[in-house]
Protein backbone atom coordinates (compact mmCIF):
# COMPACT_ATOMS: atom_id res chain seq x y z
CA UNK A 1 0.00 0.00 0.00
CA UNK A 2 1.32 3.48 -0.89
CA UNK A 3 0.69 6.35 1.50
CA UNK A 4 0.75 9.86 0.21
CA UNK A 5 0.93 12.94 2.38
CA UNK A 6 -1.50 15.75 1.75
CA UNK A 7 -0.03 18.95 0.37
CA UNK A 8 0.35 21.58 3.09
CA UNK A 9 0.84 25.29 2.67
CA UNK A 10 4.06 26.46 4.30
CA UNK A 11 4.36 30.09 3.14
CA UNK A 12 2.24 32.91 4.49
CA UNK A 13 4.37 35.94 3.65
CA UNK A 14 3.34 38.82 1.43
CA UNK A 15 3.65 38.48 -2.32
CA UNK A 16 3.35 35.60 -4.76
CA UNK A 17 5.51 32.50 -4.61
CA UNK A 18 6.37 30.42 -7.70
CA UNK A 19 8.84 27.90 -9.17
CA UNK A 20 9.51 25.89 -5.98
CA UNK A 21 12.49 23.54 -6.29
CA UNK A 22 13.62 21.05 -3.61
CA UNK A 23 17.32 20.98 -2.77
CA UNK A 24 19.13 17.71 -3.55
CA UNK A 25 19.63 17.17 0.20
CA UNK A 26 15.93 17.82 0.94
CA UNK A 27 16.61 20.51 3.54
CA UNK A 28 15.54 23.62 1.59
CA UNK A 29 13.11 24.73 -1.07
CA UNK A 30 14.26 27.49 -3.43
CA UNK A 31 11.58 29.71 -4.94
CA UNK A 32 10.84 32.84 -6.93
CA UNK A 33 8.85 35.51 -5.11
CA UNK A 34 7.27 38.68 -6.43
CA UNK A 35 6.24 41.41 -4.06
CA UNK A 36 5.35 45.02 -4.89
CA UNK A 37 6.75 44.70 -8.44
CA UNK A 38 10.09 43.32 -7.22
CA UNK A 39 11.50 39.84 -7.91
CA UNK A 40 13.43 37.68 -5.47
CA UNK A 41 15.08 34.27 -5.21
CA UNK A 42 14.55 32.87 -1.75
CA UNK A 43 15.07 29.80 0.39
CA UNK A 44 12.80 28.28 2.99
CA UNK A 45 13.20 25.21 5.19
CA UNK A 46 10.93 22.27 4.40
CA UNK A 47 8.75 23.00 7.45
CA UNK A 48 8.15 26.61 6.29
CA UNK A 49 10.52 28.25 8.76
CA UNK A 50 13.57 30.36 8.06
CA UNK A 51 12.43 32.08 4.87
CA UNK A 52 15.12 34.35 3.48
CA UNK A 53 15.87 36.20 0.27
CA UNK A 54 19.27 35.56 -1.30
CA UNK A 55 19.00 37.43 -4.64
CA UNK A 56 16.92 40.25 -6.08
CA UNK A 57 16.59 42.17 -9.31
CA UNK A 58 14.28 42.83 -12.21
CA UNK A 59 12.82 39.52 -13.46
CA UNK A 60 15.03 37.43 -11.17
CA UNK A 61 13.56 33.92 -11.43
CA UNK A 62 13.88 30.21 -12.31
CA UNK A 63 16.18 28.85 -9.59
CA UNK A 64 17.87 25.47 -10.12
CA UNK A 65 20.10 23.63 -7.61
CA UNK A 66 23.67 22.45 -8.10
CA UNK A 67 24.06 18.70 -7.54
CA UNK A 68 25.73 19.28 -4.14
CA UNK A 69 22.94 21.59 -2.91
CA UNK A 70 25.26 24.49 -2.04
CA UNK A 71 24.68 26.76 -5.06
CA UNK A 72 21.75 27.98 -7.14
CA UNK A 73 21.67 29.10 -10.75
CA UNK A 74 18.94 31.53 -11.90
CA UNK A 75 18.24 34.07 -14.58
CA UNK A 76 18.03 37.82 -14.16
CA UNK A 77 17.16 40.59 -16.59
CA UNK A 78 19.18 43.79 -16.24
CA UNK A 79 19.72 46.98 -18.21
CA UNK A 80 22.92 47.46 -20.22
CA UNK A 81 23.42 50.28 -22.74
CA UNK A 82 19.70 51.05 -22.54
CA UNK A 83 18.78 47.46 -23.52
CA UNK A 84 17.28 44.72 -21.35
CA UNK A 85 19.57 41.68 -21.22
CA UNK A 86 18.73 38.23 -19.80
CA UNK A 87 21.68 36.41 -18.22
CA UNK A 88 22.43 33.50 -15.89
CA UNK A 89 23.81 34.00 -12.40
CA UNK A 90 24.96 31.70 -9.62
CA UNK A 91 24.81 32.35 -5.88
CA UNK A 92 25.68 30.22 -2.86
CA UNK A 93 22.97 29.42 -0.33
CA UNK A 94 24.33 31.98 2.14
CA UNK A 95 23.37 34.72 -0.35
CA UNK A 96 27.01 35.58 -1.03
CA UNK A 97 29.20 35.24 -4.09
CA UNK A 98 26.63 36.14 -6.75
CA UNK A 99 28.34 35.76 -10.14
CA UNK A 100 27.23 36.36 -13.71
CA UNK A 101 28.00 33.44 -16.00
CA UNK A 102 29.60 34.18 -19.35
CA UNK A 103 27.43 32.86 -22.18
CA UNK A 104 27.73 33.46 -25.94
CA UNK A 105 24.42 35.35 -25.95
CA UNK A 106 21.44 36.00 -23.75
CA UNK A 107 20.29 33.10 -21.56
CA UNK A 108 17.32 32.20 -19.38
CA UNK A 109 15.52 29.32 -17.66
CA UNK A 110 18.55 27.38 -16.40
CA UNK A 111 18.36 23.75 -15.33
CA UNK A 112 21.37 22.39 -13.49
CA UNK A 113 21.75 18.75 -14.44
CA UNK A 114 23.15 15.95 -12.28
CA UNK A 115 26.82 15.44 -11.51
CA UNK A 116 28.64 13.28 -14.03
CA UNK A 117 31.58 11.23 -12.86
CA UNK A 118 34.07 10.32 -15.55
Amino acid sequence: MVYQKKAKRITFGGGSYATPVWSPRGDYIAFTKTYRNEFFIGLIKKDGSGERVIATGYLTESPSWSPNGRTLIFNKVYKSNNKLISSLFTIDITGNLEKKLNTPGEASDPDWGPSINY
